[in-house]
């Protein structure tokens, strides 16, 4: 006879279940006092539930399975009972029939009657083992019935208990959702008009010169600042402008012609190459003009450098303008006419200064060739991919003093910006000077802190507390207490920059250190009315304190 083996989920599986949902009821308890659910907490309890269900699954499987293995051991025990019906009657007949004087009767020999009494006994002996046998696995499969019977109660009260815990974190589940997609917005929306101000103080556009020189501002400069700022005050001075460093700069190759260096040198100190004779005959499509003669009237309305410079940096500008638009006019396209191209004036095109068309004529035909000649007006002492553009090619604490945008009299190559562009009379948002009181400088640096720890509805509000920028900044105080537990500070008094090659490598004002990049991002968000670092791409700057 096959032995019948029960496998059933144990008391303790049972119990872990029990265990997982009373996490998940704590949980729903944890989550009914939560004013704002996280996406982490809200993952945890759906894994969890997860969990649950499938724990309760694998229990309902295997009970099936049992109740399989009950249904045939049933079956079974129903063919093992009529065979006991036949064993009890025929143990009770050879009981009835087991008299020696009746067997001895119907004996032909003693040794009959010896057989038949031994096998009489035997077969009642084993009619007695199979009833008990029998009987027992009876009453085992009994109470294995019953406590299936339990198990399966057990575990559709957890699965109703379940049901209603997952209904619940279901509800919870969409509507943290929901609030996190709300939120989720906001801060993107709050995040565009950080980036709407970050473009607008980081040169999202680029400029050169122009076609006159700029007076600077006496507030924006080192002077202004030293002679005429409070005592205690900062201000953030940029090396270089709205520039990206790439290629020439204007007024270092005025700085260099006004050293003895012609053309080709400083096309090649900018580039790395001298020019070649190209065939530059014909017309290029000008935006707004059509079709113009290339050499003698679009390159003549060039204006981007004033014609009073010197003689060799007006050709090395020819030059570079020229190598500029020729890429486009021999794939016949069309040039624009701002900055965005390079600068062109009809007016100056129809009767060009007499230098710049010298200049112009000097160089015809003379392009460089596979570089884009890209220029500004200011690289602040180092530009790509030269490095440092001073006398001695280096570096150092007088770098300025060496750099051939100073000796070209750029009056952008340090300079605290506070107007919207180039021009001091552009809009200030309601500041006379760019200098920062202490408390000033302490929201700055907890600006940097917030952005750089905290979490991003925490920097979502990080814009300038300025009635130019509009918005919901938080006030002085309130990102100061935001920015506590991350090391805030609550006025500045001393700071320290640490300068690499053409980089700003770290700030420390009053103990608290930020990287160079982390500083200007925080300044260019955080910073009143229009100050800014107008660099694209890089980091270089100086912080004073009077």
């Amino acid at each position: 006879m096959r032995l019948f083996v029960y496998s059933p989920v144990s008391a303790t599986e049972l119990g872990d279940l029990q265990d997982q949902i009373n996490e998940l009821s704590h949980l729903r308890q944890l989550s009914e006092s939560a004013t704002a659910p996280l996406e982490a907490e809200v993952s945890k309890l759906n894994a969890g539930i997860v969990s649950a269900q499938k724990g309760i699954d694998a229990a309902v499987t295997e009970n099936k399975r049992l109740d399989k293995e009950l249904d045939s051991k049933q079956t079974e025990m129903a063919v093992q009972y009529q065979l006991l019906s036949v064993r009890v009657r025929n143990l009770y007949k050879r009981q009835q029939s087991i008299s020696p004087f009746l067997l001895l009767v119907g004996s032909s020999s003693v040794a009959d009657l010896t057989r038949e009494l031994g096998y009489r006994q035997a077969a009642a002996g084993q009619d007695r083992e199979i009833i008990i046998r029998i009987s027992e696995e009876s009453r085992g499969l009994e109470i294995e019935q019953k406590k299936q019977l339990e198990r399966k109660a057990q575990l559709a009260k957890l699965q109703t208990q379940l049901d209603t815990e997952a209904a619940f974190f279901r509800k919870e589940i969409k509507g943290a959702k929901e609030y996190q997609a709300q939120l989720s917005g906001k801060i993107t929306e709050l995040s565009a008009k950080q980036q709407e101000i970050l473009n607008a103080r980081s040169g999202s556009f680029i400029a050169s010169i122009g076609d006159s020189e700029l007076a600077d501002d006496i507030n924006a400069s080192i002077k202004g600042f030293r002679d005429n700022a409070p005592s205690g005050s900062f201000a953030v001075f940029s090396f270089g402008a709205f520039t990206h460093r790439k290629g020439m700069s204007q007024y270092g190759a005025r700085g260099r012609a006004q050293t003895g260096q012609d053309f080709k040198t400083i096309l090649k100190a900018y580039y790395g190459k001298e020019p070649v004779g190209k065939d530059t005959g014909g017309d290029i499509n000008v935006l707004g003009y059509g079709a113009m003669n290339f050499e003698e009237k679009y390159l003549y309305g060039i204006a981007e450098m004033p014609s009073s410079w010197h003689p060799e940096a007006l050709k090395a500008q020819a030059v570079a303008a020229r190598a500029y638009a020729y890429r486009i006019k021999i794939k016949g396209g069309t040039i624009c006419i701002t900055e965005l191209c390079q600068v062109f004036s009809k007016s100056k095109s129809d009767n060009p200064p007499q230098a710049w068309k010298d200049a112009v004529n000097a160089t015809r035909g003379q392009v460089l060739e596979d570089v884009v000649t890209y220029y500004a007006s200011t690289h602040g002492g180092f530009a790509i991919p030269i490095g440092w553009d001073t006398t001695d090619g280096s570096g150092g604490g007088n770098f300025v003093d060496k750099a051939y945008d100073k000796l070209g009299g750029s009056p952008w190559l340090y300079k605290a910006w506070y107007t919207q562009g180039y021009s001091p009379n552009s809009d200030k948002c309601g500041r006379s000077n760019p200098w920062l009181d202490g408390a000033e400088m302490a929201d700055i640096v907890n600006a940097a802190l917030v952005l750089a720890k905290g979490s991003s509805e925490e920097a979502s509000k990080i814009t300038p507390v300025s009635s130019c920028w509009g918005g919901n900044p938080y006030s002085h105080d309130e990102l100061k207490n935001i920015a506590s537990k991350y090391g805030g500070i609550s006025s500045a008094s001393s700071v320290a920059v640490t300068q690499g090659n053409g980089v700003t490598s770290q700030v420390v004002i009053n103990g608290v250190s930020l990287s160079g990049a982390d500083f200007k991002k925080a300044f260019n968000l955080r910073a009143p009315g229009r100050l800014s670092i107008p660099q694209k791409g890089f980091a270089f700057y100086n912080i004073e304190k009077k």
